[in-house]
């Protein structure tokens, strides 16, 4: 313990305390977000030195984000039973490890296995980080501020994945693309040793908390995993020539059974991974629904963004992930206006505005597009999509953490970080799969998956609309100076 610093419960961390976990959170956060995107750029360079084809090399993009999201609500719940810095510790030993297996990996099939290692980190990690985050911070602006700190960080990692790739690959190799995180995931691991206080597991009936295996939804997670999974290979497989034509209906049909059986497995668990509990929350419900809409369009424009820069500019990895720069540093500057846009808005509000902004981001690629201007065309577009992330994902992952307790803070974070991971894999999927399918190619790839995400975008606003919001802003603010006047009554 630090001095100063009430170890009991029922206090309030120091501030310092606070700012540094949130920091070193933080930090984790932006080494997973990079891992996210860091491949794309590195991806030829990953073929060439294994030999392996293009469609072969899709598996390291989709094997990480997949698995991370379907896992990410196991995770959560572990975090809940356990206690969170158990958890985290376990889940970001593991992301380190698996980075420095993905670089030092001697063959494809080890890379590939490394890749999945580091979903399973993140799934295990990212809900412990966050409800840690969430429970430091009192409900109102200083959570905002926080989570605006948390959401800045892991749209900033997204976007710089593609710059760190160019100049990694270019200068270093690829292998350290991976590696280059190793020593900051060690700052992390003693950040949470030293500044993070482990949360009571949950109390419940039946077998001891000492047999984890017994309370927890291993079937229920591996069903989560399976149907995007399975989903997105169809998608991906339906569109490419000398597929077997059984394939992609067979993937499709997979995906189905294994989200009927997932609802099935969780209507029988004794602890599923989604309790019944978590769905009388209407407003949590449909924050992370709109959370997948909103994911599934930025993740779509990332790749349009990519695509347009090297295809279609000419533009090599390097000039690729420069011209991306503006997006990651407006990300920056949209995130720092949010938490007082929610404070005198609405965390709904801002949900809108940061759909209007993405819907308006798809209209100008599809215009770019239409005229085949040059790559820095692009960028008015790349301003509105961060602003969408800005706005949208703060607003949701406040309104998908509204009323947590100590017990359900962990799942409450799992669900939001899978709704967004899954949401952005599912997207793609649909959206670039089908936009750039063979079959499709005397149409626009480029305005066919900027109509499907706008397609998802409406959606998401008519769902925001009619959202549920908390307390106001105003009355929040009321109710954290109250509760501080009693703290220093009680001190």
């Amino acid at each position: 313990m630090f001095p100063g610093i009430p170890p009991s419960r029922g206090h309030s961390p120091s501030p310092v305390r606070a700012w540094l976990v949130l920091c070193a959170m933080s930090m984790l956060q932006f080494f997973i977000a990079v891992d996210v995107t860091v491949v794309n750029i590195a991806l030829p360079s990953i073929g060439a030195g294994f030999d392996v084809d293009g469609h072969t090399l899709t598996w390291v993009v989709v094997g990480y984000t997949v698995t991370g999201g379907g896992m990410l609500m196991l995770g959560g719940r572990l975090g809940d039973l356990l206690g969170r810095r158990r958890v985290l510790l376990l889940g970001t030993g593991l992301f380190g490890a698996a980075s420095l297996l993905a670089g030092l990996a001697p063959t494809f099939s080890l890379l590939v296995v490394a890749r999945l290692l580091q979903g399973a980190g993140e799934a295990v990690a990212l809900p412990a980080a966050m409800a840690t985050i969430v429970l430091l911070f009192p409900d109102g602006p200083r959570r905002s501020r926080a989570l605006s700190v948390w959401a800045a960080v892991a749209s900033c990692g997204l976007v710089l994945g593609f710059v760190l790739s160019g100049l990694l690959t270019a200068h270093l190799g690829w292998r350290w693309i991976f590696l280059v995180s190793v020593p900051f995931i060690l700052i992390v691991l003693l950040a949470a040793v030293f500044l993070v206080e482990d949360g009571r597991p949950v109390a419940q009936d039946g077998p001891p908390l000492d047999v984890p295996g017994a309370l927890l939804d291993v079937p229920g997670a591996l069903l989560l995993t399976a149907c995007p999974l399975l989903f997105t290979f169809g998608v991906v497989e339906a569109g490419e020539p000398g597929t077997p034509a059984w394939v992609a209906p067979a993937a499709l049909a997979g995906a189905v059974a294994a989200g009927a059986a997932f609802v099935r497995v969780e209507a029988r668990s004794r602890n599923p991974l989604l309790p019944p509990r978590f769905f009388a929350h209407r407003t949590r419900v449909a924050a992370n629904l709109t959370t997948m809409l909103l994911s599934g369009a930025l993740s779509t424009s990332f790749l349009l963004f990519t695509f347009y820069l090297q295809d279609r500019s000419g533009l090599g990895p390097m000039g690729a992930g420069l011209t991306m720069l503006p997006l990651a540093l407006s990300l920056i500057v949209f995130s720092m206006l949010v938490p007082r846009l929610l404070g005198r808005w609405g965390a709904r509000a801002c949900v809108l505005a940061g759909i209007g902004f993405t819907a308006a981001a798809m209209a100008a690629i599809a215009l770019v597009s239409a005229l085949r201007a040059g790559g820095a065309a692009m960028i008015p577009a790349m301003l509105l999509i961060a602003a969408g992330m800005g706005f949208g994902i703060v607003g949701l992952q406040y309104l998908a953490v509204s009323g947590v307790t100590e017990d359900d803070a962990g799942i409450a974070s799992g669900v939001q970080r899978a709704a967004d991971q899954l949401g952005g894999a599912t997207g793609v999927a649909v959206c670039v799969g089908i936009g750039f399918a063979p079959t499709l190619h005397s149409f626009d790839p480029f305005l066919i998956a900027t109509l499907l995400a706008a397609v998802g975008l409406v959606a998401g606003a008519v769902m925001a609309w009619r959202m549920a919001t908390p307390t106001p802003a105003t009355d929040l603010q009321e109710q954290e100076q109250e509760q501080e006047q009693e703290q220093e009554r009680a001190g």
